[in-house]
């Protein structure tokens, strides 16, 4: 389920550069590798049998009950409107598959075999054989073609993700071959085996209804794919049930071995999250990952866990990889955001550490780097190569980056807390504001200072509604505002939002997604992660240091410059995170021992207790 990982979780895309699995060939030849990684070599050989992580002896069949929140009304996997179903990843395969416990590598799925020029000028996918669409037909050139093509036409996503993609052509009866505008860009060819492949004929044809189908529109029809599962049935935005496929053409590759164990994976939707929880303590539902730390504490002491039908575990493994930045995101394509210091003054209203203490249990950390948990994180002042890089920008980037390391505000307890907003108060001064009676108001125009925080789950309202009445201590109205999933969808797309919640989820090897995240291109892109609208040339220009870093000694300095930089600029209020995965899950469903070191691997490599029974 590569593509449910890539398309939802706000995730966040891998950035990955290649190592060459074969020796060096004549500069005519291709030269063909099995899999792609940043690392000195692929851990895992040509031929190898299968990931170490899994279970090859796994049982088949059974059923896995998961739920979702919000709706749902397209099954199509290329577009951006339209919230895509739960799980419709499983439908599809992609050219690679991850490996998860390396960290940025990918093997073979629909590509048997890659193949680069040393300047990474193109890419060229072989593609098996006896790859097959649930139809029979063979997938082709054409379709990844296709595939591609529509991304890019329709996704604003993929088309600034793929945007040095130039061309696509077959080059040979099962060869593809994408051409770039920019040499030595090492993760292209990495990222283009991530993207779902769809059927060309399936999608040029006709439907059920007679008429032609159009990849440019949702659809509920059951899409067709190459995956490991079908879709067999559903209620329009209220549950969906996948079947495994008999047939699926890929279920003894080594990629697979041990996966897709399931033999039905079924959503049910769910409005509210707390309801959402209860269907699981029902014994309705068999996985639940726990967000909230309160009711990790509290909330788990239901019959089915104190007898052991219900397990609860917390693993590190997700985090092993993974930079987190938690925070408030003002839109800086509002004018009254645009001052650094009104970012800066709305930072140091909020109380985390009174906070974590009263709702959380103490269970978070503040979030103090966009690369929060990694050796990424920028620390203390700048040195070495990361200073050079500095200097050399030094009228282009905030003086502090040079002199003061970036640290958030501290409260809990009431002397810091009324420090802090009296520095709220200072700065919102220096920003041309004033307080007048109880409200803070522009001191040219008399407008009083206020906003609205978008949320997606009355879940944050507890963290959300606080802050908003510190705010209000400082003569600031923020009011809360928490819409549903197809309502917050469309307006995060829009960037129609004063403040909302976000998290920026990054891979120890950053790349092309950070101009998606950061750059000037993207702030008019419908669709980016650039949520804050930021749009600075300086940062620009650290974004193409570390997507043309040739080693890890030239992209670790180059990220924690544009991490100094991203925080000296205060563009957001950074929150606080956890670095466990909190996972509660039925005994019907369970895993090998180890999980993967990089993952849970969920729900690829679990399985059911009663299959094969």
């Amino acid at each position: 389920m590569a593509l449910m990982r890539m398309m939802v979780k706000g995730l966040a895309f891998l950035a990955v550069t290649l190592v060459a699995a074969v020796p060096a060939a004549r500069a005519e030849e291709k030269v063909w590798r099995h899999g792609v990684t940043l690392g000195d070599a692929l851990k895992y050989p040509q031929g190898f049998a299968r990931f170490d992580y899994v279970n090859p002896d796994a049982p088949k069949g059974g059923t896995l009950r998961l739920s979702a929140d919000g709706t749902f009304d397209t099954f199509n996997p290329v577009l951006s409107k339209g919230e895509a179903a739960a799980g419709v990843g499983a439908v599809f395969d992609t050219l690679l598959k991850e490996s998860g416990d390396e960290v940025s590598t990918a093997y073979g799925l629909l590509a048997e075999a890659v193949s680069y020029p040393d300047d990474v000028s193109e890419v060229s996918f072989r593609l098996r054989p006896e790859a097959k669409w649930a139809d029979g037909q063979p997938v082709t050139p054409a379709d990844v073609i296709f595939s591609l093509e529509k991304l890019k036409e329709h996704n604003p996503l993929f088309s600034n993700y793929y945007r040095h993609v130039t061309e696509a052509v077959e080059t040979g009866p099962r060869e593809v071959t994408f051409r770039f505008d920019e040499k030595n860009n090492r993760e292209l060819p990495q990222i283009l085996g991530q993207f779902p492949i769809v059927p060309k004929h399936w999608w040029e044809g006709t439907g059920p209804d007679g008429k032609p189908r159009d990849i440019s529109r949702t659809t509920l029809e059951p899409v067709m794919g190459s995956g490991a599962y079908r879709i067999a049935a559903f209620s329009p935005g209220a549950t969906i049930r996948y079947e495994l496929r008999d047939d699926y053409w890929a279920k003894d590759l080594p990629v697979n071995v041990g996966q897709n164990n399931f033999g039905a994976i079924t959503y049910t939707y769910f409005g509210d999250r707390d309801v959402e929880f209860e269907a699981f303590r029902a014994g309705n539902t068999d996985y639940w990952y726990e967000n909230m730390a309160a009711r990790w504490a509290t909330g788990y002491d239901f019959p089915a866990v104190k007898d052991g039908r219900v397990i609860r575990e917390e693993v590190e493994n997700p985090f092993r990889a993974t930079g987190v930045m938690q925070a408030m995101a003002p839109n800086l394509r509002r004018a009254k955001f645009q001052d650094e210091r009104v970012r800066e003054a709305l930072n140091y209203a909020f109380d985390f550490e009174e906070l974590n203490r009263t709702i959380a249990f103490s269970a978070y950390k503040r979030v103090d780097s966009y690369f929060w948990g990694t050796e990424l994180a920028s620390s203390g002042l700048p040195e070495g190569r990361e200073k050079e890089i500095l200097d050399a920008m030094k009228d282009k980037v905030p003086a502090r980056v040079f002199t003061t390391p970036y640290t958030n505000p501290v409260g809990g307890d009431p002397t810091k807390s009324r420090e802090n907003l009296r520095k709220a108060i200072a700065l919102f001064k220096e920003a041309g504001y004033e307080l007048k009676g109880n409200r803070m108001v522009n001191t040219r125009t008399g407008e009083p200072f206020s906003f609205e925080i978008l949320l997606s789950s009355p879940t944050l309202e507890r963290w959300s509604v606080p802050y908003a009445q510190n705010l209000k201590k400082i003569g600031v109205e923020a009011s809360i505002r928490t819409v549903d999933a197809a309502q917050y969808t469309n307006r995060v797309r829009t960037f129609d939002y004063d403040v909302t919640w976000v998290v920026w989820a990054q891979t120890l090897h950053p790349g092309n997604e950070q101009s998606d995240y950061w750059g000037s291109a993207s702030v008019g892109k419908q669709g980016s992660k650039n949520y804050v609208g930021i749009a600075d040339p300086a940062i620009d220009e650290l974004i193409r240091q570390v997507t043309f870093a040739q080693t890890r000694a030239e992209l670790v300095p180059a990220v924690h410059a544009l991490d100094r930089v991203l925080l000296a600029h205060n563009y957001v209020m950074p929150l606080f995170y956890g670095n466990t995965a909190r996972l509660a899950y039925s005994s019907q469903i369970t895993h090998a021992k180890e999980l993967p070191y990089y993952g849970t691997g969920f729900p690829d490599a679990w399985w059911s207790t009663a299959a094969g029974k």
